[in-house]
């Protein structure tokens, strides 16, 4: 394993990161365990990253990278902005498929809160998030899928409420599949809003 460290980039050891979080939550995360994930020694990762922090602190950033990246390439595959905003919703919990899972990473959330650069991050992601929501909300809106005069503003914080409070409802009375509640609840968030002929759409989104 000595000669493999070059070979291994950053992204590829902060995804590792991310499975080990679902898996292990805050107290179980150590570079040891993210180094086994990727086949690395622990000390490669603190030759990369200097620390633990120094790595939740990269995967935080990578994070905010990823959403914006995400919102793009989930555009390209669905033909209507409704469909591609469903797939967005369910991808932006990725990770997160057990109640277990998503304990783990809301407990990693309560830390980043309490950490004032930590927190900084979290908020980047947050907004990333919120740009890419409205960002199709509004591409909707101007192709008529949504009703004349929809504030699409306001409904993307809608739909980020709803995807952070689905997760946890879900968690807690672990029912079905965590994408299956997400796409029920933001399709009755978006129905009141999407125009009759566009009706569809929401069908497409399941």
């Amino acid at each position: 394993m000595v000669g493999r460290p070059r070979g291994v980039e950053d992204v590829v050891i902060l995804r590792a990161a991310a499975r080990v979080m679902g898996r292990v939550g805050p107290a179980g995360l150590t570079l040891a365990a993210v180094a086994r994930e990727v086949g690395l020694v622990p000390g490669t990762l603190v030759q990369r990253f200097g620390s633990k922090r120094g790595l939740l602190l990269a995967l935080a950033e990578q994070s905010a990278k990823d959403a914006g990246e995400r919102a793009g390439r989930v555009r390209q595959a669905h033909a209507s902005a409704l469909g591609a905003l469903a797939a967005l919703t369910v991808e932006s919990v990725a990770g997160m498929d057990t109640p277990e899972a998503f304990a783990h990473h809301l407990a990693f959330l309560c830390t980043d809160l309490a950490d004032p650069e930590l927190s900084a991050h979290a908020l980047a992601v947050h907004r990333a998030q919120g740009r890419a929501v409205e960002a199709l909300l509004a591409e909707a809106a101007g192709a008529g899928e949504l009703r004349a005069g929809t504030d699409v503003a306001a409904l993307a914080r809608t739909v980020q409420a709803i995807t952070a409070g689905a997760g946890l409802t879900w968690a807690l009375e672990r029912r079905g599949t965590l994408e299956q509640r997400l796409r029920q609840e933001l399709d009755t968030v978006l129905l009141p809003h999407v125009a009759p002929r566009h009706g569809r759409d929401l069908e497409e989104s399941r």
